[in-house]
């Protein structure tokens, strides 16, 4: 996944860019067709804001984190997509369909038997 990092009124340093990539990582998990992310991090006053826009096979999934901390900016940021990533993930898998086998499918076979 290549991660495009932007900082608004805030210096990129390479432990905030290594702390992006791994917690990033976490989200690969779930999906490997996640093409490109785009992250900002920004300061204003006493806020410190992540948010990050994914492109997903065509589908943009946005999200963004306010705290007092970057760091937990960050992971607020990362809990939220990876909320999302797991909603589009099931939702894509429910539209494939597949019919599962139910109880009383499996009770008429037992009785077939």
């Amino acid at each position: 996944m290549q991660i495009n990092l932007t900082g608004h009124h805030v210096d990129i340093t390479e432990p905030l860019r290594g702390y992006v990539d791994t917690k990033f990582a976490r989200l690969e998990r779930h999906l490997d067709h996640v093409i490109n992310a785009h992250v900002i991090l920004s300061v204003e006053k006493l806020r410190q804001k992540a948010e990050a826009t994914l492109l997903i096979n065509g589908t943009s999934v946005f999200a963004d984190a306010v705290h007092e901390d970057m760091y937990a900016a960050i992971d607020g940021l990362v809990d939220k997509l990876d909320r999302q990533v797991i909603k589009y993930k099931e939702k894509r898998q429910s539209y494939r369909g597949g019919k599962g086998v139910t109880e009383s499918d499996s009770d008429d076979e037992s009785l077939a038997n």
